[in-house]
């Protein structure tokens, strides 16, 4: 049995595969407490692996995103084949403080600032940026692609974000480049 927060269809809203049609399977819980996340992982159902591709087969593409919450406290080898065995491509979206079942497709880690980085190989590193130091990610983890992402928080029922700084940031550091919440821009899940 799996926690599961939600399941739904939409479009990748960040990173290198933004606009791609895709199967999110959100997963409750998380052993961080970032305090600019704007997701509650804390509601879940708990569902079997053929409960979630029952699901997830209703809808038209084959790539899936596996995100939370920390998908990683969860997520094992059999759920990742029993999905492989249906050809879906698998994506996750993890904070990199757990080993990762083999033979995912995609692997973006979001590390945060204090946590114990484990995954250190990912196609892509995704950063929440506030400020911190964010050159230490780019020496300890491998990967293709590196994206600042500007923190967006609601403070005084007002939307506040830097994007100012994180573009100013990117153009001065080119091996950063900016990634956007999209799905946020155009208003859609």
């Amino acid at each position: 049995m799996y926690k599961i927060n939600e399941i739904f269809y939409s479009l990748q809203g960040e990173g290198a595969n933004t606009g791609t049609p895709a199967v999110f399977i959100r997963f409750a819980g998380c052993n961080l407490r970032c305090p600019f996340c704007d997701t509650d992982f804390e509601a879940y159902t708990e569902m079997t692996t053929e409960e979630i591709l029952d699901e997830i087969e209703q809808y038209p593409s084959n790539f899936v995103v596996l995100t939370g919450g920390e998908p990683s406290l969860q997520l094992d080898d059999d759920f990742v084949q029993a999905l492989h065995e249906r050809d879906y491509v698998l994506a996750i979206e993890t904070n990199g403080t757990h080993r990762l079942p083999a033979d995912l497709d995609w692997i973006t880690v979001s590390p945060k600032e204090g946590s114990r980085i484990v995954v250190t190989e990912a196609d892509e590193v995704k950063v929440v940026y506030t400020g911190q130091d964010v050159e230490k990610y780019a020496d300890e983890i491998e990967a293709e692609s590196y994206y600042l992402q500007p923190c967006s928080e609601v403070v005084n029922g007002e939307r506040k974000d830097n994007t100012a700084q994180v573009v100013a940031y990117c153009l001065a550091n080119p091996h950063w480049s900016l990634s956007l919440q999209t799905h946020k821009l155009i208003n859609i899940q």
